[in-house]
């Protein structure tokens, strides 16, 4: 059985940092694409970065220079560095695993990311 478990999400001020993470189970991580998502309240999921099985890395325009993805194939574990945080990164973090061909993959239940002063 596959699980995503996504952690480190808070409250945090404008301008401060928070470290993503997300651990997998129930696959075989390496071969993986990871990515976070995020959905703020009334709006769509939408995608931050995303990390493939070979290490390259894209960015939403939103959070580019802000962020970084990275993953840890020996902890079966991907990370979401964020710095900088704005009150408009304020969403449910969600983590996400796929193979190149999947067009859904799975999910995990999410992390809440609050910037507020």
């Amino acid at each position: 059985q596959v699980h995503l478990v996504e952690s480190g999400g808070g409250l945090v001020q404008p301008g401060g940092s928070l470290r993503l993470s997300c651990a997998a189970s129930g696959i075989i991580f390496n071969i993986y694409t990871m990515g976070w998502y995020r959905q703020a309240q009334g709006k769509q999921r939408e995608l931050v970065a995303t990390i493939t099985s070979g290490g390259a890395t894209n960015y939403a325009d939103s959070v580019k220079g802000r962020s970084t993805i990275s993953r840890d194939n020996a902890r079966n574990t991907v990370y979401l560095q964020m710095n900088s945080l704005k009150p408009e990164d304020t969403a449910v973090y969600y983590c996400n695993a796929k193979r190149y061909w999947d067009a859904q993959g799975y999910w995990g239940q999410g992390t809440q990311v609050t910037v507020s002063s």
